[in-house]
């Protein structure tokens, strides 16, 4: 008899220990689901597909976690550079070639793109020879030789026959600009980087023409800015200014817009 009762107590601790262990285990199990603590009753964080828990950020991070150009190390995170130059097109290189020929000061930009707009080997032009341009203007490559060769051999001679002195400065309102012409819903050349405005023309002698129609009396001035917008129709195939419409009173606009069957708009 007292054997029987010895086995069910040595079977009661057994059972006990059982119950122990299995609450162990599932406390083991919640914890291993629960990034908070379970013993000191910490709220948890989900760490499903939706949210995650905040990492811990170190350095420059810790200061600016938001900033996308900072890395998990915390090192400045740089922009793209642009494709080298011998990835370019053969035409872009050739074009490229011809502005050093005609002493055009320029760099190479990361392509641009906005929308509708943009263009894919841009450079900023800031000065042809000696003369600046300000600001330093946006285009394509062949919209920049294409007006450098006009200014060299149309704008620089008209001012030395008409003024006898060199050009300092082209003063330009808008080169590379994303929109549209105006009162119509067609892509302008400026968003195309094709296109240029021309605002005034600063001389070495300190004459500063400005493009705006001249005064009744004004006979060189006249004589030299009917000069330079006629002899742009030779370069470019769109030549606008005052006289055509309002939008364009107070500077001449330049593009190289192509059209069906060599078309150029000179007006």
């Amino acid at each position: 008899m007292a054997g029987i009762f010895a086995a069910v107590r040595q079977s009661r601790r057994m059972c006990a220990a059982a119950g122990r262990l299995a609450a162990g285990l599932a406390l083991v199990a919640v914890s291993a689901c629960n990034t908070g603590s379970v013993l000191s009753l910490e709220p948890a964080v989900d760490v499903g597909s939706q949210t995650s828990t905040v990492p811990q950020y170190t350095g420059l991070q810790k200061l600016v976690p938001s900033n996308p150009y900072m890395t998990q190390a915390a090192y400045p995170r740089m922009d793209e550079p642009m494709s080298p130059v011998e990835q370019m097109p053969a035409s872009e290189t050739d074009c490229r070639q011809q502005l050093k020929r005609l002493d055009v000061a320029f760099t190479d930009l990361a392509p641009i793109h906005e929308g509708q707009c943009g263009i894919d080997y841009p450079v900023k032009v800031s000065a042809i020879g000696n003369i600046q341009m300000k600001p330093a203007a946006t285009l394509t490559c062949d919209m920049a030789a294409t007006f450098a060769g006009w200014t060299k051999n149309e704008l620089v001679p008209s001012a030395r026959w008409r003024y006898f002195s060199g050009v300092k400065t082209i003063h330009q309102g808008s080169s590379y600009s994303c929109r549209n012409i105006a009162g119509e819903g067609v892509l302008s050349e400026h968003g195309k980087a094709n296109a240029l405005d021309v605002m005034s023309i600063e001389l070495n002698n300190g004459d500063d023409i400005d493009v705006r129609k001249p005064g009744l009396f004004a006979f060189r001035t006249r004589g030299f800015l009917n000069n330079v917008r006629a002899d742009g129709c030779q370069y470019f195939t769109t030549v606008l200014g005052p006289g055509y419409n309002y939008d364009h009173r107070n500077h001449f606009h330049f593009d190289i817009k192509n059209r069906k069957n060599g078309y150029r708009a000179c007006r």
